[in-house]
């Protein structure tokens, strides 16, 4: 925004010292001058004489070192105001050369601005802190854009390679051509949709409602039963009703989410998803735990990063698309929550959501 020039703070500060200075001086010249004449009569009683000063002579004698002290406390004002509020404001001058390397596009730098603290010291440390994050914010972006180009990539690539098959084959079967392009398709439309799943999350743009995170559990698990029984994993869900604020429609995607990774990295047979709910103070918590092969905390910090399929643990017949637990991760973010991924002592991994309490909620609360 254009502005019109104006004083400097520093210039401003030191105007301000000198006057100050001005004042008190002023203040204290009018105190000794009220104070002295208070005891020196109109005219000298005594005659004339060394020894017998009357108001005017003692006029003539004060108002030119009056006016002598005050020069000298304007200079003095003026140079020392100027000097102090270079050393007030160097601080500040820092904080301004770093804001213009972050504008240029530099995240990497910092104040670390030394000394006791205070308020300018609150000020760059607050800075920097937010530097930090913006600079880990923007890596995260540039990965995750990175990332999605090259899987939005794959399956346009896999479609023109078969295209290409057909053409130089015309005598190939077009039913397996149609087959195969179904299944790369359907990946893509996956992938597009979870793509704006996230951002639409990201976003926050959305109203709050308290909504019973049990429920949506339970549709989850009925949802998603038939795959689980074509894989042979069991569901169970449990828990008092959990109301949490927000959005219906996010959160229904954050509990299927989990539940179908839960189902989908699971035993090859007889695996187990337990599902369940609970009201604390001040919060709700859904937790998700599934049976599977045993993960180290290594691998399990990385999972809900995009495009992180979590080597070892997908299944061959349904890689997904790599976003399950980023959007899930990201959702609970734009809730104000936090999600805990914890490998399980006997194999597999147990997920937590702990979000805010719904204003209808209740600690005590029970299923009726």
């Amino acid at each position: 925004m254009a502005r019109a020039p104006g004083l400097s703070v520093r210039l401003k500060l030191t105007l301000s010292y000198a006057g100050f200075l001005m004042a008190a001086g002023g203040v204290l010249l009018a105190t000794v001058w009220v104070f002295l004449l208070r005891y020196v009569p109109t005219s000298s009683s005594f005659g004339p004489g060394p020894f017998s000063p009357s108001r005017q002579d003692l006029q003539d004698a004060f108002s030119p070192w009056a006016g002598r002290a005050m020069a000298f406390l304007l200079v003095f004002g003026l140079v020392g105001g100027w000097f102090l509020a270079g050393r007030m404001l160097a601080p500040l001058s820092r904080i301004t050369d770093a804001t213009r390397l972050a504008t240029s596009g530099t995240l990497s730098h910092r104040i670390r601005l030394e000394g006791r603290n205070d308020e300018f010291r609150e000020l760059a440390d607050a800075f920097d802190t937010m530097l930090a994050r913006v600079e880990a914010r923007v890596a995260e972006q540039q990965r995750f854009a990175a990332n999605a180009s090259h899987e939005l990539r794959t399956p346009l690539a896999v479609t023109q390679t078969l295209l290409d098959v057909a053409r130089k084959d015309p005598g190939a079967d077009p039913r397996e051509l149609v087959d195969r392009l179904q299944v790369v398709t359907t990946r893509a439309i996956d992938l597009t949709e979870a793509l704006l799943v996230l951002s639409r999350a990201d976003q926050r743009s959305f109203a709050r409602e308290d909504v019973d995170l049990s429920l949506l559990a339970e549709d989850a698990a009925e949802t998603l039963l038939p795959m689980a029984e074509r894989r042979g994993v069991s569901v169970e869900t449990s828990g008092a009703p959990a109301l949490a604020a927000g959005s219906p429609t996010l959160l229904q995607q954050m509990t299927t989410n989990l539940v179908h990774n839960a189902i989908v990295h699971n035993l090859a047979e007889h695996g187990r998803v337990w599902v369940s709910t609970e009201t604390r103070q001040g919060s709700v918590t859904l937790s998700v735990e599934n049976t599977g092969g045993h993960l180290s905390q290594a691998l399990v910090s990385t999972l809900r990063e995009p495009f992180q399929r979590g080597v070892g643990r997908t299944r061959s017949d349904h890689a997904g698309v790599g976003l399950g637990l980023a959007i899930v991760d990201t959702i609970v973010r734009a809730h104000d929550g936090t999600l805990t991924l914890t490998p399980r002592q006997d194999g597999g991994l147990r997920t937590t959501v702990d979000l805010p309490r719904g204003a209808g909620a209740t600690p005590d609360r029970t299923r009726p």
